[in-house]
């Protein structure tokens, strides 16, 4: 959260300001991570208005900032907004009848033998987010136009991954500050199978399924070398060697199409023997089949119990593919997708893990796999929820619709007119423009009564050179009617500091 030295004049903000972030609720009931939060929220929310009310934003320095109850100096690399910072206290992952803790749950009963973290700061080095995983110094994400830097060294974690080397080596080193965050930690006391469901931030566009804070489930299972050259030696099935690995597994089998095949330009790593990827590979696989099965059978069952869909008698089917890949941090890799409702969806990324995170973690004996995927996408599907702007919302006539533990579809309260403006302007001249610095803008000043933001058109001046942008911006709230009024103090509010911010020019 954001704590800024800044001082509030005697009038009261505009309603607009208020919208950035409102909480209602109490500590009580709140897990320490978000009682600690809401200690500091009251005081992001009020720097949050005031930088709305300022003339010129871009005037206000701040040396410092305070999140989580943590004061980080800031520099030339900070960006990371207070209507974002203010975010991190908000916690979905611990409201139990929230789609999102619910998924969670779900997903960490099918494994049983993994240590459970979902209580990890969200604030991370840029070591961990990046160079612990190999990504390149010039990988585009690093850059300030897709990642929120709280400064040069720190950030907010793009993505679960950023903990991968930091819960192997607690495990290895028996780091017992970090082991105990585990809600089971007796179930990998070293941290060999381990799963974090984390909020992540990035700098994205807006629209019904983007947000620039979203939730991450991240996998990691790891085998000693000795283990994997015995199971090999035992097995006389891919299903026997699938079942030692304490996944609960499922009686019914994925139709899977898989032509892929490792080599080329999905490569195993040297480190490893074809008999060791080949065991990984098909462990991982079935475990992803598995999770699958058992989530998509669930939201079948309760789309049948609501009337949504006849119950044919038979048990679903679920056809499940598997796509070559590309990360940093896994080789051989694979996007898997399944066919849901019709549609192929893209339900993760995985792959062997490279030997030098598991070597850095002093676990050289051990190799393993991971996974990761945004919870969002597959919430929205299983829960029906239809803008992405839900999930934070405090409405009750969204929050009370969910219960802990049940997958039920999502009832749609009635919609609010959106109100559609228009904004043009020409490039700075230097070429600084990024369409995620409007992004961050548009949503920085209006908040969640953002529905969506569109490029509807671009040209470039045939005797000048100049570059013109034209944004269609659609205001929506999603509890209430905004007056064309209020939205139009919004938009002038918009347009003013991407002037001053932005260095365009309006046209």
């Amino acid at each position: 959260m954001l704590a800024a030295t800044l001082l509030l004049g005697p009038r009261s903000p505009p309603a607009h300001s208020l919208l950035i972030c409102t909480f209602s609720r109490g500590t009580q009931g709140l897990s320490r991570h978000a009682a600690r939060a809401c200690a500091v929220r009251a005081r992001a929310s009020l720097s949050t208005s005031c930088i709305s009310r300022q003339n010129a934003a871009s005037d206000i320095r701040l040396k410092t900032l305070d999140v989580l109850g943590t004061t980080y100096t800031t520099d030339g690399w900070t960006n990371a907004p207070p209507a974002i910072l203010a975010k991190t206290g908000r916690d979905l992952l611990h409201q139990p009848s929230h789609p999102l803790a619910i998924l969670k749950e779900l997903i960490f009963k099918e494994f049983p033998t993994f240590a459970h973290y979902d209580s990890l700061s969200p604030v991370v080095s840029t070591y961990q987010n990046f160079d612990s995983l190999g990504f390149a110094p010039d990988h585009p994400g690093r850059s300030k136009t897709d990642t929120y830097y709280v400064n040069q060294s720190t950030l907010l974690r793009t993505h679960t991954s950023a903990h991968q080397l930091q819960l192997l080596a607690a495990g290895s080193q028996g780091e017992h500050n970090v082991l105990v965050q585990a809600k089971n930690s007796a179930a990998a006391p070293g941290n060999e199978r381990f799963l974090v469901a984390a909020d992540v931030y990035r700098r994205d566009e807006i629209d019904a399924s983007h947000y620039p804070v979203f939730h991450q489930m991240e996998g990691v299972c790891t085998f000693s070398r000795d283990e994997v050259r015995d199971k090999i030696c035992r097995a006389t099935t891919a299903e026997r060697d699938s079942k030692t690995d304490g996944v609960s597994h499922s009686d019914q089998v994925a139709q899977m199409v898989d032509a892929t095949v490792v080599g080329g330009d999905n490569p195993m790593q040297s480190a490893h023997s074809a008999e060791e990827v080949a065991f990984l590979v098909r462990n991982m696989k079935q475990a992803m089949n598995d999770m699958v099965v058992q989530i998509l059978t669930k939201a079948v069952a309760a789309q049948q119990s609501s009337g949504e869909v006849s119950a044919s008698g038979n048990q679903p089917q679920f056809p499940v593919r598997w796509i070559d890949a590309y990360f940093p941090f896994t080789s051989p890799s694979w996007e898997m997708e399944v066919l849901f409702q019709g549609e192929w969806l893209e339900i993760c990324g995985c792959g062997v893990m490279k030997q030098e995170i598991l070597n850095q973690a002093g676990m050289p004996d051990r190799i393993g796999w991971a996974f990761g995927f945004g919870l969002e996408r597959l919430a929205m599907l299983l829960f029906g929820v239809h803008d992405i702007r839900l999930f934070w919302s405090s409405d009750s006539r969204f929050v009370g619709q969910f219960s802990p533990g049940r997958i039920n579809s999502f009832r749609p309260f009635s919609r609010h007119p959106s109100c559609a403006k228009d904004v043009s302007f020409w490039l700075p001249a230097e070429g600084t423009f990024h369409e995620n610095d409007i992004m961050d803008l548009v949503r920085e000043t209006a908040g969640d009564l953002v529905e969506g933001v569109k490029l509807i058109d671009s040209f470039t001046h045939p005797k000048t050179g100049k570059g013109s942008r034209c944004y269609r911006i659609n205001y929506c709230s999603m509890d209430r009617n905004v007056t064309n009024e209020e939205i139009n103090g919004v938009q002038e509010l918009v347009r003013k500091r991407m002037v001053e911010q932005l260095g365009v020019t309006l046209r």
